[in-house]
């Protein structure tokens, strides 16, 4: 934040041929203007999205980089049409603001179904999105980075693009319509050049070229390429700076050592064997738990751990049994909601029915980099320094937590270790704010132990199913669904945005209410249970468990029909949509799923439709001496456009990787209100040698853009359970499958 301060101070567009009164180099669709929070303070004034100085061209993001690559292509559709040598273009992520809004976050606002919503639902949803700058919507997540910044971005650069050129022709004392653009450079029929950057003479105020068409993808040279991203260099030389190696003056160090019984208090704590250990400067009471403050993150962690603290009970049932009692229960209490009624379920006669239930465990988020922050207090005003997904959200958590106005607090988001979500919420930040106003004017770094990170997460709810489905003369006629959880978006909801959140829960049901397959009858009902256990957005939330849920009873009813199971699905899928079943003939194609399998080999498939895109998986899984490697796997996906073919293959690998791992080791269960898993031995993940070997193709027929980030995670984990069952006869209804299958690990 304070390169992006310097820049602001120092930029001009033309010297002074600068902008009288801003250029507006970002267009609204919307009726008001957010102010620009990049506002230099000599002069010349930019968009929230575009610096222009001596040394070169920045592009400004309100979207963070977690690893994801988001940042690389929302620049790249800026600098599309901007006309920039892509290897000039330097990326910086912007200040907490409204101007960075997200308004592709409320699609889903107004229900249904995506892959059959009309255009005027999807028209709907974008004027919905302007109450974004209301509510202060600046949130990397949902898979929406480049849904939300596609036109947005585009325009930005195809006006600035026209305003430079607009005070060129009048610095040249030509027609516009006589210049050209290429390279960050405006040319002139003689051939000159004039550099964006250049400082003129002589030049007189100019207004914003205003609104440009972008230009058509046939022009396209930097767009649906596998573009260089600006941030490996230092992440493969391990000088990319982290949230956590934040570094400030006169800077402390602290860790939070807060009741392991998720939500309770803290009745007593004795500090002084913390105060034995070497570097331990302070044991602060917080009321709800304890902070160490010392002079290294490892003394201060020593230190928390030696404090002896006594816990009240937890406020939700003590075991991971009486837990699931409660889900089970749900089952039987009145619907939240029924998102999808076709038919009538209940009339349905003849065939062969069968039923299912289904439990899968909470899960946690596991960052490579654990929570941190880094908080000084000053004054009246507090800085913050937090690898974060929503910058407005931590203002507002810090401001109401330390009860000062919002504007009193400003946030400086750094590229992050790992998201998933859980970087949505302010918690750690809240932390450090807390204890930094307990030491003004000292910054103070709050790193959580890994201990304290896995314990204490917004975890994926856990879930309990119910599935009937009945089958006649090998086509599905029935599927009735019933699904407990916890209300996601209630909790979660209420959390980041300080609002209450009623009605039907989407999270609880969608990845089942929503799939492309055509069952005449067909019933997906979600139920509320009421439990104290924090949960939050998990990499592809409500379709991470109802993918396997779903997906994996599709193929229970696929073989009680005694159906081919890709067979069976495409039959559902084309009299829905053509472009899911284009996913699922991509990955017969791709796997050879027609030709006979070698011996001890087995394979399953699933396909989920999630955040805009439909993904289908075939998982190859082969005994090896009485151990089961996932061998081989195959993965096609639909998002419509693929801007950067080499980000996108990569986030559906990685968004594979990560349903595989969670549905082979995830789980978090609970003793005496505790989490049991505390470090990644007992959290474990895929490893290289039992990751499978994966090929990828892109499809470009979806006529909507859909998201990258998470629909790769949720046919990951049925199909692995499916080809497990096409290899052993053992059909899984409960996660994980390390626990049933002797997997390779």
């Amino acid at each position: 934040m304070g390169k992006l301060g310097k820049i602001t101070r120092r930029a001009f567009l033309i010297g002074s041929v600068a902008i009288a009164g801003g250029v507006a180099f970002g267009v609204y669709k919307v009726r008001q203007e957010v102010p620009n929070p990049l506002d230099p303070a000599e002069g010349a004034s930019l968009n929230a999205f575009l610096i222009i100085d001596q040394s070169g061209v920045t592009i400004v993001t309100g979207r963070a980089e977690m690893g994801q690559g988001a940042q690389t292509t929302l620049a790249a559709l800026l600098a599309e049409e901007l006309d920039v040598d892509w290897a000039s273009v330097r990326l910086m992520h912007g200040p907490a603001s409204a101007a960075y809004f997200n308004g592709a976050l409320f699609e889903g606002a107004i229900g249904g179904a995506d892959y059959k919503m009309a255009d005027w639902q999807r028209s709907l949803g974008a004027a919905l999105g302007g109450v974004g700058k209301l509510l202060g919507t600046q949130i990397t997540g949902g898979s929406t980075s480049l849904r939300d910044g596609f036109e947005r971005l585009r325009l930005a650069g195809a006006s600035a693009r026209e305003t430079l050129k607009k005070a060129a022709a009048d610095r040249l004392n030509v027609a516009v319509e006589t210049l050209t653009t290429e390279g960050g450079q405006v040319i002139a029929p003689g051939g000159q050049r004039i550099a964006y950057a250049d400082r003129g003479r002589n030049g007189r105020p100019h207004r914003s070229a205003g609104p440009v068409d972008p230009r058509p993808m046939s022009q396209w040279r930097l767009l649906r390429t596998a573009l260089p991203r600006p941030d490996m260099p230092a992440k493969v030389t391990g000088t990319q700076a982290y949230g956590v190696d934040t570094r400030l003056p006169g800077m402390k160090f602290a860790t939070v050592r807060m009741s392991p019984r998720l939500g309770g208090t803290m009745l007593r704590h004795d500090p002084a064997p913390a105060m034995a250990v070497p570097g331990v400067e302070r044991v602060m009471d917080l009321g709800d738990g304890i902070a160490v403050i010392a002079s290294n993150t490892w003394s201060a962690i020593q230190g928390a751990e030696a404090v002896t603290v006594e816990w009240d009970p937890a406020p939700y049932p003590a075991t991971t049994e009486a837990i699931f009692d409660v889900l089970t229960a749900a089952l039987d209490d009145s619907p939240n909601s029924t998102m999808r009624d076709d038919g009538d379920v209940d009339t349905v006669s003849g065939g062969t029915t069968i039923e299912a239930e289904y439990r899968l465990p909470y899960l946690a988020h596991a960052t490579m980099e654990p929570m941190n922050a880094t908080a000084l207090h000053h004054g009246d005003r507090v800085e913050i320094w937090a690898p974060n997904q929503a910058p407005l959200v931590q203002r507002r958590g810090v401001a109401e937590a330390l009860g000062i106005d919002p504007e009193a607090v400003t946030i400086h988001t750094t590229t992050m270790g790992g998201g998933f979500g859980r970087r949505l919420e302010s918690d750690y930040s809240v932390l450090a704010a807390r204890v930094a106003a307990q030491m003004q004017g000292t910054p103070v770094q709050v790193t959580w132990s890994r201990e304290e990170d896995m314990t204490h997460d917004v975890y994926r709810p856990a879930v309990v199913a119910r599935m009937r489905g009945t089958v006649d003369a090998g086509r599905a006629v029935m599927l009735d669904a019933r699904i407990a959880g916890s209300a996601l978006m209630g909790q979660a909801g209420t959390r980041m945005m300080g609002l209450p959140m009623a009605g039907p829960d989407r999270s609880v049901v969608e990845g089942a209410f929503d799939q492309p397959y055509a069952i005449p009858n067909y019933r997906v009902r979600g139920h509320v249970a009421d439990l104290a256990i924090p949960v939050g957005f998990w990499r592809s939330v409500g379709s991470s468990h109802n993918g396997f849920i779903h997906e994996s009873f599709i193929d229970e009813m696929a073989h009680a029909a005694g159906r081919d199971p890709l067979d069976f699905r495409l039959e559902l899928a084309r009299a829905e949509s053509p472009t899911a079943a284009g996913v699922l003939e991509a990955v017969r194609e791709m796997s050879g799923w027609d030709q006979p399998k070698a011996a001890g080999t087995g394979r399953g498939v699933a396909m989920t439709w999630s955040f805009g895109t439909p993904v289908a998986i075939v998982i190859e899984v082969r005994d090896e001496g009485g151990q089961i490697r996932i061998a081989r796997a195959w993965l096609a996906c639909d998002t419509g456009i693929a801007m950067d073919p080499g980000i996108l293959s990569a986030q559906m690998e990685g968004g594979m990787i990560y349903g595989l791992s969670a549905a082979v080791h995830g789980q978090i269960t609970f003793a005496d209100g505790m989490v049991e898993q505390r470090n990644f031995p007992d959290y474990d993940a895929l490893r290289i040698h039992t990751a499978p070997v994966t090929e990828i193709r892109l499809l470009e027929t979806n006529p909507h853009m859909g998201g990258g980030g998470e629909p790769g995670t949720p046919p990951a984990a049925p199909a692995l359970s499916n080809a497990l069952f096409d290899l052993t006869g053992q059909r899984a209804r409960h996660l994980p499958l390390a626990d049933q299958f002797p997997l390779m690990v």
